[in-house]
């Protein structure tokens, strides 16, 4: 591995908290990640303003809607400087489809993609049978990731136990992991968790790592602890 795998999970309320945050960790992520919660506060312009740090900034919209509503958020979103944005795989080929057409459109040229989410860290087989959804996690993450790669998604947004459930199916998907916690860390709301060190060996591209490090005394310095114990990984600063 060389490329910095650690995309920072900004789950706050307010741009001025999350551009602060990301400023004291530029030298240690490889991109930020902007969920629902900046999305619906302060709005989609915190995008734009991440991305004067010159990393990668990951949109967790997760966009679930027909086909040409989830084009024109797309679009949207990609005007604001969006390199990933997510739907959830479970639209269908022709909403993923649209979602990738209308991100490419808003980036103008710059580099962009559809991460389609599979199923969720914070459910487990009986809660994702209760949605009625039978069989494994891994299953339906299998079934998911083959609409992904037929809709012409960049990725996919999986827990680590199903990395290797993509891999088989989609091998040239790539594979954003939430759900990482280092060892000793509480799982918070998470069921389907994994260390950093472990969603590597299972084939993780990149690693969604919130709480652990947004809440740490030492934002910084948890980051840097991470990376130090994955392999081939060269810390900027």
């Amino acid at each position: 591995m060389t490329a910095n795998p650690l995309l920072v999970a900004l789950d706050v309320s307010t741009a001025e908290e999350a551009v602060r945050l990301a400023t004291k960790l530029k030298s240690a992520a490889g991109g930020f990640k902007v969920g629902l919660e900046l999305l619906n506060g302060p709005g989609p312009g915190v995008i734009s303003a991440l991305r004067r740090l010159d990393l990668p900034v990951f949109v967790d919209a997760k966009l679930h809607d027909i086909p040409n509503t989830v084009r024109a958020a797309a679009r949207q979103l990609g005007t604001w400087g969006a390199r990933w944005v997510t739907v959830h795989a479970g639209g269908g080929r022709a909403m993923i489809e649209a979602a990738m057409e209308g991100l490419v459109a808003g980036a103008r040229g710059n580099p962009a993609g559809i991460l389609a989410v599979t199923v969720l860290t914070s459910l487990d087989a009986a809660q994702l049978a209760a949605t009625g959804v039978t069989g494994t996690p891994g299953r339906q993450v299998a079934r998911l990731a083959r609409l992904a790669a037929a809709g012409f998604a960049e990725g996919v947004v999986c827990a680590p136990l199903e990395l290797g459930d993509v891999a088989q199916v989609a091998p040239g998907l790539l594979r954003v992991t939430p759900g990482i916690r280092p060892a000793g860390d509480s799982n918070d709301d998470q069921l389907r968790t994994a260390t950093p060190q472990e969603a590597i060996r299972r084939g993780a591209d990149f690693l969604v790592i919130g709480r652990p490090i947004t809440r740490a005394s030492d934002p910084l310095a948890a980051a840097q602890r991470i990376l130090r114990e994955l392999p081939g990984v060269e810390l900027s600063g």
